[in-house]
């Protein structure tokens, strides 16, 4: 399943057991000799809510959070009948997410997701070789370093990225962001994912940066996140409250692989 682009393979756990998913998610998301993926996502019983989303970067890595993969553990759950009402609670690494499908015909095209409360921090500048840039750290369950080319462009996110995501002010790593503020109401926006490579699309990056456009002044309560695979619709009030996403999740198709 894919939403905007940023694609991973599903396994429906309640029904199927994956050994060693560390090396799972490597062998399935290579795009050569594996079915080609940003990752690998389980779709889990929990005894704290609805279901549990497992999620793996294509590096093997664990992701706490995923808002794109989380609309698709969403529409499959219900779809598939794994949980009877559209709306849901869902497990993850960074706590439960309620989430609301929005069926038509028994298909769910759009979900909205509660991502949680942002947590952003005071802006940092980086030195990159001899430029320094200035990003605003955003804590959406997992970490994020927000840039916006404020007043000269930014190099391409896949130059800088990489140095960012491996830098020791993170040592876990980081999503890195690249913005550029279109209006007061719309961004556009690239991602490097930390353990992926630049993705299609990232959710929780998208809501990062949205936070964090919001917090300097570039944006208001609601507004519109463009990406490579196309468009998030973002909520946020303000700090301290929950930050709400919606968003199109996509079933590409099924099968088997061979691990």
């Amino acid at each position: 399943m894919q939403g905007l682009g940023n694609d991973y393979v599903y396994v429906n756990c309640f029904e199927e057991k994956v050994e060693a998913p560390t090396l799972a998610a490597k062998k399935v998301s290579d795009r050569h000799f594996g079915v080609g993926s940003d990752g690998l996502i389980l779709i889990c019983p929990s005894d704290r809510a609805d279901c549990r989303m497992e999620m793996y970067n294509a590096d093997g890595s664990r992701g706490a959070m995923c808002g794109n993969g989380i609309r698709c553990v969403a529409k499959y759950a219900y779809e598939a009948g794994l949980v009877k009402h559209a709306d849901m609670s869902v497990e993850t690494d960074s706590g439960i997410r309620h989430v609301k499908c929005r069926p038509e015909n028994g298909k769910v095209r759009l979900v909205e997701v509660d991502m949680g409360t942002p947590v952003v921090g005071e802006r940092e500048a980086f030195l990159w070789g001899k430029r320094e840039l200035f990003f605003t750290p955003v804590d959406m369950g997992n970490p994020h370093a927000v840039f916006f080319d404020e007043g000269e462009e930014l190099p391409e996110v896949t130059c800088f990225g990489p140095a960012v995501e491996k830098s020791s002010r993170f040592p876990g790593g980081v999503n890195v962001e690249a913005i550029h503020v279109e209006n007061g109401r719309t961004l556009s926006m690239r991602v490097w994912e930390r353990g992926s490579g630049e993705t299609m699309a990232c959710g929780t990056g998208a809501c990062a940066s949205f936070a964090a456009a919001r917090t300097l002044g570039f944006v208001g309560d609601t507004g519109t996140v463009k990406l490579l695979g196309g468009d998030l619709e973002i909520f946020w009030p303000g700090p301290g409250e929950p930050l709400r996403m919606t968003g199109p999740a996509v079933e590409v198709f099924r099968g088997e692989i061979a691990l």
